[in-house]
């Protein structure tokens, strides 16, 4: 997970609203674009951050990995 609460929070509602705004022909079709933003959120992993080594949630705490 590399999607903060916040920024989840964005991609879900940039999403959602780019959906709707396809499916009810308000900005046409390229809105469809939404299922991006919407799935990254949803799934709080975005491939692009990965690559630049950006993190937007914070590291959770109280969790120990064995080594």
């Amino acid at each position: 997970m590399n999607v903060g609460q916040l920024d989840r929070i964005i991609r879900i509602v940039i999403g959602l609203f780019l959906i709707i705004a396809a499916a009810t022909d308000y900005i046409g079709v390229w809105g469809y674009i939404g299922i991006i933003p919407l799935l990254t959120g949803l799934l709080r992993w975005c491939p692009i951050y990965t690559l630049l080594g950006i993190q937007t949630c914070p590291v959770h705490e109280g969790i120990k990995y064995k080594k």
